[in-house]
């Protein structure tokens, strides 16, 4: 173990090293109906890493991860990290060109991927474009590039540590690509380790939790705090390999005794709704619930706080730029509405267009500023230029500040509806609609008028059971609880 000031770490790979060596016995990963030890988790991400470096992996090379949640993914997160090469994880939704892309523009020099994925991965060319492909189980028609984890527990594989440094790259993560194709956010191993470290203190993670992880790896909030902040607090996980059925997510939360439950908006809402036994509500070990990625409706958040009353819902706010978490709501206090305040050792400010700080209360755009700001984006040095600006980080989400530093989220930048000159924020409108009786979600969009520049446009998903809403009744509640310019000018039910 190494320390550096504030980090007990220098890399990832070191948080592994440690947890074998003080609590090797301890189970680090429960994934279906395997227990796998801190020890083991060492002896099976050393073995990769001796068969990776083998195979010409060295320092400074990046290795995709198209891989479904397994404990293969945790191996190769800290075998990469021994040998010093970047984790490059990439979303399993994409199709075969998209990969593509990604695999030529970090220049990948190796692919290791689920079996589920295969006609994905032949079709991108990654047997062309990496060196060599890395299957977590048997494939059919195996090439000479291709390899599979079994090959590496055939014959012991070892290799000398050749870690990187706390401000190396550690992770690159593929942004969504909201403009043009997606570009790599790179993430030091500093960048991981503040997120490990404040997350860990903000959400009080020690090592007698368990927690359970169905959200997909390869996303940066479940990469930073659903599998790297447990294990930096020597915790357990429990891995999910598929959301469906989503029954087995409580079944296993049960019987694996889960503390901390991670999940985004829409598995909150469908939990709110969802008729747990008695037995389930009764033995749950549940004391919090995180929840990320999107904006919770305080409609949710009041129905989960009313029906587990022994857990805490703590609403958070970050993305893959800021490694990602950046605020999260407090035990203490929880704001409807808000993301909460910045972790410890981050600062967050509200600016105009011309950086200036704003007043409280005053809506402008969210920066952020600490160790969790990424390096910048990989082959994108005009658009690093752009997002971080003498240390701050531009998020490009509208926003405002309250007396007491809570967050409250307005919208994306981009989705700014101007009307007649006034500005008109799509997520305002949204959080009042879906507050209404009968609708599930909304959407607000703006769309092009003559006579206003612009005008606001609602879609509804409507709650199961129901058909139909009466549109003058909604409009009438909007009336009540928004300015009139904000009022949607249309209202469209879709399915989804």
């Amino acid at each position: 173990m190494s320390t550096n000031g504030r980090y007990r770490f220098f890399n990832l790979y070191e948080i592994a090293l440690d947890n074998a060596k003080t609590r090797g016995g301890k189970k680090a990963i429960f994934v279906d109906k395997q227990a796998i030890s801190y020890s083991l988790l060492l002896k099976r991400s050393d073995a990769l890493a001796g068969f990776l470096s083998e195979l010409g992996v060295k320092k400074g090379d990046r290795v995709a991860l198209f891989l479904s949640n397994s404990a293969e993914f945790v191996y190769a997160v800290f075998a990469i990290s021994k040998i010093g090469g970047v984790i490059v994880p990439v979303n399993t939704f994409l199709k075969s060109h998209e990969l593509s892309y990604i695999l030529q523009d970090c220049n990948a020099k190796a692919l290791l991927a689920s079996n589920a994925y295969e006609k994905i991965v032949l079709d991108s060319n990654a047997n062309e474009i990496c060196s060599f492909v890395l299957w977590d189980t048997k494939i059919s028609n195996r090439l000479k590039s291709e390899f599979e984890f079994n090959d590496i527990y055939a014959k012991p594989y070892s290799v000398e540590s050749d870690t990187s440094s706390l401000d190396e790259n550690a992770v690159i993560f593929y942004t969504s690509g909201t403009t043009g194709k997606p570009k790599g956010a790179m993430l030091s191993n500093k960048n991981i380790l503040s997120n490990a470290d404040s997350g860990r203190d903000s959400i009080d993670v020690t090592h007698k939790d368990r927690c359970i992880i169905f959200l997909p790896m390869f996303h940066s909030f479940t990469f930073s705090i659903g599998l790297m902040l447990p294990l930096y607090a020597g915790a357990s996980i429990v891995i999910i390999r598929s959301i469906r059925p989503f029954s087995n997510i409580f079944k296993q939360t049960l019987i694996k005794r889960v503390t901390i439950f991670f999940g985004v908006p829409d598995v909150y809402s469908a939990l709110a709704k969802a008729k747990l036994p008695w037995y389930f509500m009764i033995f749950n070990r549940i004391r919090a619930f995180i929840s990320g990625a999107s904006a919770l409706s305080p409609k949710t958040l009041d129905a989960i706080s009313k029906k587990f009353k022994r857990a805490t819902l703590l609403e958070g706010y970050g993305l893959s730029e800021a490694s990602p978490a950046a605020c999260i709501n407090t035990y203490k206090k929880q704001k409807a509405g808000s993301v909460g305040v910045a972790l410890r050792g981050y600062e967050v400010k509200i600016v105009d267009e011309r950086m200036n700080e704003l007043d409280r209360g005053e809506i402008g755009e969210i920066i952020l500023k600490g160790d969790n700001v990424m390096m910048g984006y990989l082959n994108h040095p005009d658009a690093t230029q752009q997002s971080i600006v003498g240390g701050w980080l531009l998020t490009g989400d509208m926003g405002y500040m309250d007396e007491e530093d809570f967050i409250f989220i307005v919208d994306r930048k981009k989705d700014l509806i101007i009307s007649k000159g006034i500005n008109i924020y799509p997520r305002e409108i949204e959080v009042v609609i879906d507050r209404y009786d009968g609708v599930k979600v909304s959407a607000v969009v703006g769309i092009a008028d003559e006579q206003s520049g612009e005008i606001p446009v609602a879609y509804l998903e409507l709650e199961d059971g129901c058909e139909q809403i009466d549109e003058s009744s909604l409009k009438r509640y909007l009336r009540e609880n928004l300015a009139n310019y904000k009022i949607p000018k249309q209202f469209h039910i879709i399915k989804e």
